[in-house]
């Protein structure tokens, strides 16, 4: 019999996405009861994983995530892909430094936050899912990811969950009308506090509406508090483009 935590994995495929010379491991969870002759769409999930969950052997990635998108109350009452690519040991979704108060979009697209937007685009082609209900969620490093591919791509998701990472404050009025709910730990001696801070307050001075958590008493592990709020989910399930 499987335990509850081989039960949570159960639910997500082991795929690899190829492209030329390059290969992404992933993870993909498929809506209970799926089926490509149902006349539905259902909304879809990109979550960017952080820097302790980078490898090959495509399973950290869902270190985090398995007990509540795989969790049965979940996948009954938000249906949806759940999409967890796996970033390599030696890279970044995004290639800057994280203790920086500050950085500077790069110029291009890192090879693993690229190849995850291409697997994205793969998904939305070969399942049944909703084009107006995409959605970006990372932690830490993924975080970092979040902030970059909404800049990059701000008319492809309907919502965001940054948590505790940090992006380029000049990108605010590209992405000041996607919704976005960050997290951050007030005590987190490993991304500055004010990474998200200064997002946030950057995106309100170019017009935009984003919602910020920052919880006083945690420092850097934060996802669990974000994760474990059902207000989050009830709320980026309710954002349409």
């Amino acid at each position: 019999m499987l335990n509850t935590i081989q039960a949570q994995q159960q639910y997500f495929e082991y795929h690899i996405f190829k492209r030329g010379i390059h290969e992404l491991p992933y993870r993909l969870e498929i809506p209970r009861n799926y089926s490509d002759t149902d006349t539905v769409s259902y909304p879809v999930i990109l979550f960017l994983h952080g820097a302790g969950e980078r490898g090959n052997d495509n399973e950290a990635q869902i270190t985090y995530i398995d007990k509540i998108f795989g969790s049965t109350d979940f996948r009954e009452k938000y249906p949806c892909f759940v999409i967890a690519p796996q970033c390599p040991t030696d890279k970044r979704w995004v290639e800057v430094d994280w203790g920086l108060p500050a950085h500077t979009i790069p110029d291009t697209i890192s090879e693993p936050l690229g190849m995850s937007m291409l697997l994205l685009i793969s998904i939305l082609h070969r399942y049944k899912i909703d084009s107006n209900r995409i959605y970006v969620v990372g932690l830490s490093m993924g975080g970092y990811g979040v902030w970059d591919i909404i800049a990059r791509f701000p008319d492809k998701f309907a919502a965001a969950v940054p948590i505790c990472g940090g992006g380029d404050e000049k990108t605010a009025p590209e992405i000041a009308s996607i919704p976005i709910w960050a997290y951050h730990g007030a005590k987190d001696k490993l991304v500055p506090v004010s990474r998200s801070r200064n997002m946030i307050e950057a995106i309100k001075q170019a017009g935009g509406n984003p919602r910020y958590t920052e919880v006083p008493n945690k420092g850097h592990l934060v996802w669990n508090t974000a994760f474990e709020n059902p207000e989050l989910w009830k709320w980026l399930f309710e954002q349409k483009k």
